[in-house]
């Protein structure tokens, strides 16, 4: 069923209101979900919703938390999150970046006790909208095996980076496993099972069922480079933000635990050239513009199939399991009735 970007976002800040967050915190966390859905990311998108909710409620997510920052150096800025949302936290840090990065020419924050930030390349846009480059890292449970191993060990550690250009930013994000664990969650929900070479199940076994999936590993993406960029940001994320490494992270997935993964959130100001962006705006045009394998398949550079699909989707609203639709206004009528009663 399609789903209107604002009734979406309506329904998602009403709730995350109901259940305690002031309304500037439900917009940034309501938004941060919406634009994964915007942009084809459901699996970091409403599904995410009732597990917030839960959080909140069994006290492991402090809605109104906000971070506690210390600058440990003239460019490092240390967060506690304080179980706060991972949006929130993230987008006070990001600002507190911005405006010492003037100074110091990068910044960088590392964030430990906050909640699951979704879809990293909402906050590097953000940044580069304010011409500035920006990149985000994330940890989280053990899921992904090591390459030419069977049991999980690593996160799915993703990573994004967003560039200012004259036109649009390019905007890579990836997770260095070759799917989110959120896709298999997304998939288990539909019904729908995974592509081969996905998964492993729980006996090291190649499956596409995302049930087993979720009880097995990931694959790292791109065999032994995927693996050796996750081990990287692994360790890179937990030497900053003094986070748990992958198998004693919990909090992500589940509504149960204390989330404990960290973040790692990078501004730096470009170079002072006056023509630079028109330049990248350029380069990324010549390489749109280059002959394609596929006639029926234009080249594209990282963030345009996101950026064709929110444009779509604005227009025409964006596909919703109707279930998962039907689960939230059931929470929505429930919350009215209990503010009610």
């Amino acid at each position: 069923m399609k789903i209107s970007e604002q009734g979406a976002f309506d329904l998602a800040s009403r709730l995350l209101e109901a259940h305690g967050a002031p309304p500037e915190h439900a917009a940034l966390q309501a938004r941060a979900l919406v634009e994964a859905e915007l942009k084809g990311h459901p699996s970091h998108g409403l599904l995410r919703l009732p597990r917030l909710l839960a959080r909140i409620d069994r006290g492991l997510l402090a809605p109104g938390a906000t971070g506690l920052h210390h600058w440990t150096a003239s460019a490092r800025l240390d967060v506690e999150g304080e179980d706060g949302f991972g949006p929130v936290v993230a987008m006070t840090a990001i600002r507190q970046l911005e405006q010492r990065v003037s100074q110091t020419g990068i910044a960088v924050a590392a964030v430990r006790n906050s909640n699951h930030l979704g879809m990293l390349a909402w906050y590097v846009e953000q940044v580069a909208a304010g011409g500035r480059i920006g990149i985000a890292m994330s940890s989280s449970e053990a899921l992904v095996h090591p390459h030419g191993g069977t049991r999980a060990l690593l996160g799915t550690n993703p990573i994004a980076i967003a560039v200012p250009t004259a036109g649009s930013p390019l905007v890579l994000d990836l997770a260095t496993s070759i799917v989110s664990m959120g896709k298999i969650h997304h998939h288990a929900a539909m019904g729908q099972p995974i592509p081969e070479g996905w998964a492993l199940d729980a006996s090291g076994q190649p499956t596409t069922d995302p049930v087993q999936a979720r009880a097995g590993a990931l694959t790292p993406f791109g065999a032994a480079k995927g693996y050796g960029l996750g081990i990287a940001i692994e360790l890179w994320v937990a030497a900053m933000a003094g986070s748990a490494l992958a198998p004693d992270v919990r909090g992500t997935l589940d509504a149960d635990a204390v989330c404990n993964k960290g973040d790692v959130l990078i501004v730096i100001e470009p170079a002072d050239s006056p023509d630079l962006l028109a330049r990248l705006a350029d380069y990324l045009d010549v390489i749109r513009a280059s002959p394609s394998a596929d006639a029926r398949s234009p080249v594209r550079v990282p963030g345009d199939l996101a950026q064709q699909r929110r444009s779509e989707a604005l227009m025409r609203g964006f596909d919703l399991d109707p279930a998962l639709w039907a689960e939230l206004q059931a929470l929505d009528r429930s919350t009215s009735l209990n503010l009610e009663g």
